[in-house]
């Protein structure tokens, strides 16, 4: 439990940018590989911590009424079991293909996104785009179980940019679609027994008070603090992603 030096302040900021923007998992997987965690066990426990402060984010939201029930529990099922699926790629191969293909779409989907003005659907006269948010949270779930750091980010962009929900809307609903993604990896590792429980747990502690802070934040500030700190996750994960392929 030594390991909680390094990870609590790292797993805390990551779960406060995570309520808010996604991309927490560039900050905390690799805070348990720099804590000497193995890479499986890395990817499952960030799971199990992680989770349970997309939990309590998720509730914050759900309280203030920013999650529209009927398109996150349509969303959750298809992330859900893409993210089961995902997660049993990556317990048998490495995910470079996948890597290479998001480094490609990242700065085209960042560019459609700074140039939209985003509006609120209105649910009572429009119709919903059933089949492109099945599309889109499934392939999202995908990537969630195989690599995982980004997921929020993607979720928020999909949601922001094709299906046009405001800002704190799209973090809301991003949440509770992270959640069931991040319950089927847990699942998929946890029967593999590639998760560290207690570790995950303590962890979760510094997830949960960073979660509960960044949604607040989310929720007073809006698109002032979520757009930017978007740019600037999508900036690193592109990075990070760079960095993996060379």
């Amino acid at each position: 439990m030594n390991a909680l030096w390094i990870l609590g302040p790292l797993v805390f900021l990551a779960g406060f940018i995570d309520s808010i923007a996604g991309g927490g998992g560039l900050i905390s997987l690799p805070a348990y590989l720099l804590a000497g965690v193995p890479i499986h066990i890395a990817m499952g426990t960030n799971k199990v911590s992680s989770s349970l402060g997309t939990l309590v984010a998720s509730i914050n939201y759900f309280i203030h009424h920013q999650i529209i029930k009927k398109l996150a529990l349509f969303a959750s099922v298809f992330a859900l079991v893409g993210a089961y699926l995902g997660s049993s790629l990556a317990l048998m191969m490495d995910g470079n293909s996948l890597k290479a293909l998001m480094l490609i779409l990242l700065p085209f989907m960042a560019i459609f996104l700074v140039r939209q003005k985003p509006q609120t659907i209105d649910y009572q006269s429009k119709p919903i785009p059933w089949v492109l948010i099945g599309v889109i949270t499934f392939s999202i779930g995908l990537y969630d179980g195989l690599i995982g750091p980004g997921t929020g980010s993607l979720l928020i962009y999909g949601f922001v940019s094709f299906i046009h929900l405001n800002y704190t809307q799209a973090s809301a609903n991003a949440k509770v679609v992270n959640l069931a993604s991040g319950i089927a990896a847990i699942i998929t590792f946890g029967l593999s027994n590639q998760i560290n429980l207690a570790l995950g747990l303590a962890a979760a502690l510094f997830s949960i008070t960073g979660n509960i802070l960044g949604s607040h934040f989310a929720l007073k500030f809006g698109k002032r603090i979520i757009q930017p700190l978007l740019l600037i996750v999508f900036s690193l994960m592109m990075l990070k992603l760079l960095l993996d392929l060379i």
